[in-house]
């Protein structure tokens, strides 16, 4: 008999294992998806446009809290754990309930998912959400681009809306954000590279992307999101840690498995984080991967109007799944309002309404800074609410995306940016060296 299986995830690694591992294996049945995270992706269908053959009705996604009673309901043998940034204790939690309710539970290895490419991919993943991907792969891509080679992007998923039209989705200008229909979560990760003049891909289907993007690419730079690892097998495997959450780099899965999997470790925010919090780390990816080149950068933040910051009171608007999922303590906004003279950091949870203040109740760690989250217009809607009831003088936003462009503001809004800033010349050298060796081979 087959095995009916559950997958648990937020609407982008799970559909990929279920397209990798499951989809066209008749030993097994998926019986339901659980939706966990990120708001607004259950209560919907896997289409059967993409869930294949055996599955000619597709497959319902559910609210992970319903898991229990969906493993007897369903008479499930197996749950898959299939998303990530999770601590070990929440892992083992999940696990527990899992087997609690009669189930077992799975880990997938990167080894039995992973595509390969007939073009060279680096991967940048992290140890945790927030450490500086997305910096550190704009970095590498304009040593690449100076090099000579044509690079294009594929980034982890974020398949929010209608599954059936985002099965591939390239980005290559401004325009194609909205007709996508792009949330802000999905801005904040597409639109610097296209200011860049970098294609980017993202979807459902990363075997159809995979296909598409290697038509017009020198070389693929897989762009991780979460701490997840890559669904693309690399050639150069970069991991970014954040001294600023030391200790998580050996205690959140799966960053910890894309640390031990790393050839490069990047250790970003430095001139942020205390020695002490720097020993930590180093010594942490010495001992589980004492084979990698270890290097050490700075964030380097800057405001778009420092006058509008100095001596402000202002509210600090800060990238979502970072401080939220993420449980970064501060983020570039903090550093910002502090770096050009604030005179005070509002509490954003005083004035967070509708959508954004169940935001703050879901996530109690959050007081000052206000995650720019942005999942459906309503929520739009309430962020603008929030940021535009807020006592202060000026916004100081950190989120990646352009805020001014998506919402109507009654105060001047400072537009942060940071850029990675790698100490020595070690790590350019890494990638110049990789970009000459496929010149070479071409």
């Amino acid at each position: 008999m087959n095995k009916r299986i559950i997958i648990l995830g937020a609407a982008g690694r799970d559909f990929f294992n279920f397209d990798t591992v499951f989809k066209n294996d008749p030993t097994y049945e998926v019986v339901a998806f659980t939706a966990e995270q990120i708001p607004y992706i259950s209560d919907r269908t896997y289409p059967k446009e993409l869930s294949g053959k055996l599955y000619p009705k597709g497959i319902k996604i559910y609210e992970e809290k319903e898991l229990p009673t969906l493993i007897k309901k369903l008479k499930v043998d197996v749950c898959v754990l299939s998303y990530s940034d999770l601590s070990y204790d929440q892992v083992m939690q999940k696990a527990t309930l899992v087997n609690a309710s009669g189930a077992d539970f799975w880990l997938l290895s990167p080894e039995h998912t992973m595509l390969k490419s007939s073009k060279p991919v680096i991967s940048v993943c992290a140890v945790r959400t927030g450490c500086g991907k997305s910096q550190t792969t704009r970095y590498v891509a304009a040593i690449l681009k100076r090099a000579g080679l044509k690079v294009v992007l594929v980034r982890h998923p974020m398949p929010y809306g209608d599954l059936r039209e985002q099965v591939v989705e390239r980005f290559g200008t401004m325009k194609d954000l909205d007709k996508y229909k792009c949330t802000i979560e999905e801005r904040e990760e597409y639109e610097l590279p296209i200011k860049n003049g970098l294609i980017m891909y993202a979807g459902v289907d990363y075997e159809k992307i995979l296909r598409q993007a290697e038509k017009e690419a020198d070389i693929i730079i897989w762009d991780g999101g979460n701490n997840d690892t890559p669904f693309y097998r690399p050639d150069l495997f970069i991991t970014v840690t954040d001294p600023l959450r030391a200790g998580n780099e050996v205690s959140y899965y799966p960053g910890a498995t894309a640390a031990m999997m790393a050839d490069v470790i990047v250790m970003n925010k430095v001139n942020s984080a205390t020695k002490d919090e720097i020993d930590m780390v180093t010594a942490n990816v010495k001992r589980i991967n004492p084979r990698a080149k270890l290097f050490y950068a700075d964030s380097v933040v800057k405001a778009d109007s420092p006058n509008q910051i100095k001596g402000k009171r202002v509210l600090v608007v800060e990238d979502g799944p970072t401080i939220t999922h993420g449980n970064m303590q501060f983020g570039a906004g903090t550093v910002a309002a502090r770096q050009y003279g604030a005179s005070a950091i509002v509490t954003a949870k005083d004035f967070a309404v509708g959508t954004i203040k169940e935001t703050f109740v879901r996530y109690p760690q959050l007081e000052k800074e206000l995650p720019a989250m942005g999942y459906s217009a309503r929520q739009i809607k309430d962020l603008e609410a929030t940021i535009n009831g807020a006592e202060c003088d000026s916004v100081v936003s950190a989120t990646p995306t352009n805020l001014r462009n998506l919402i109507s503001s009654n105060k001047p809004i400072v537009l942060v940016s940071y850029e990675l800033s790698p100490k020595g010349g070690g790590f350019d050298n890494v990638i110049k060296s990789f970009a000459d060796k496929i010149k070479k081979e071409r």
